[in-house]
């Protein structure tokens, strides 16, 4: 069974949890923004599904609330910024300020993050950085877990998703354009999505421990665990151990091996950051025009099913966000559950949190 509650009901609900659980500040009302938007955009994975996932990490201390991110080295346009194991929502808010200030002196930024508790979605600091009229790029790793993703060819996992992400500035004419993907076939907050739900995932996504290939979640979930492909073969294997080797090195954060796995629960990213103000490469009429020109001549593609035009990234977010503002966030029983026990942990009263749904 699936209930749909209010976004912005679901935003109290995670700002009291994050509260309860220790958080001071804006910290739980940026916790919850992040979560709750992810939910609107139809990225359930990153949505609030991973609140009790960090509430556990509060009470083992593998997650520090109240941890500010801070510039460990310093070499004017490039930094390294240490999050501390703080909440991602806000290392990666304040990494990418600090990226921003450094491209507006310098019209570009390579900020190399370490040690951050969960990133979640990458594309929220694309966006940020859109906001502020600001091209960027990232690529990012997973530390602190067991592997999730084969590589290309092999049957046992050797990273996580390890997304790569873009984002450019809107203009009067298009909206901001945000290209956020994991490099395996499906996010893994998907797969566990689909255990909740007790949904089979599709074919060729999924291995058993024996290397099998498999459409049930739950032997992402078992011991010792299967593996997510990677998509397209051996292009998404490259992107994916690239993305590995940039975030984890250049930060100094590591990257995954067996002999550098976290003996903890915790999800540690690293994320090395191309922040660029294009206003110094070409004039904005020329910006303009040619990302108009552009995303409306690939929109003008005959569509291959006529119900379904032609979308560019970012827009099946904002069609989804629009929808679930008006309708309301599914949240699944098994998740709904997973939040419940949260609350109880933290103190609150299953009560409280169901009444606050409603």
């Amino acid at each position: 069974m699936t209930r749909l509650i209010n976004h912005e009901k679901l935003r109290n609900i995670v700002t009291e949890i994050c509260t309860h659980a220790g958080s001071e500040g804006e910290e739980p009302a940026q916790v919850a923004e992040n979560l709750v938007v992810a939910n609107l955009m139809g990225h359930d994975s990153h949505g609030v599904g991973m609140l009790p996932r960090y509430i556990q990490c509060v009470h083992s201390g593998s997650l520090n609330p109240n941890a500010s991110a801070e510039i460990v080295v310093d070499s004017g346009a490039l930094i390294v910024v240490d999050g501390k194991a703080g909440y991602g929502q806000m290392v990666g808010s304040q990494a990418m300020d600090f990226g921003i200030e450094r491209a507006k002196e310098h019209g570009v930024a390579i900020v190399a993050t370490r040690n951050s508790f969960h990133l979640c979605r990458i594309g929220a600091w694309a966006e940020r950085c859109a906001q502020a009229g600001y091209i960027s790029m990232h690529h990012t790793n997973v530390m602190g877990q067991k592997p999730l993703v084969a590589p290309y060819g092999g049957s046992e996992a050797r990273y996580v998703t390890n997304p790569y992400t873009v984002g450019l500035p809107a203009t009067a004419e298009s909206p901001m354009t945000v290209l956020d993907m994991a490099t395996s076939v499906i996010a893994m907050g998907k797969v566990r999505v689909a255990k909740n739900k007790d949904e089979q995932v599709a074919e060729d996504v999924l291995l058993d421990k024996d290397g099998n290939p498999t459409t049930d979640p739950n032997v992402m979930f078992n011991s010792p665990t299967g593996a997510v492909l990677p998509f397209g073969e051996h292009k998404g294997g490259g992107l994916a151990l690239m993305n590995e080797l940039l975030a984890g090195i250049l930060s100094g954060g590591q990257t995954m091996r067996g002999d550098t796995l976290l003996k903890s629960d915790a999800i540690i990213n690293c994320m090395l950051s191309i922040i660029i103000d294009p206003s110094k490469l070409v004039d904005n009429a020329f910006y303009t025009a040619e990302l108009d020109a552009t995303l409306q001549w690939v929109k003008d593609s005959k569509p291959i099913d006529p119900d379904k035009p032609v979308l560019v990234p970012g827009e099946p977010e904002q069609i989804m966000k629009a929808e679930r503002e008006a309708n309301g966030i599914p949240v699944d029983d098994v998740t709904w559950e997973e939040v419940l026990a949260a609350a109880e942990s933290v103190g609150l009263g299953r009560n409280r949190i169901t009444d606050m749904s409603v």
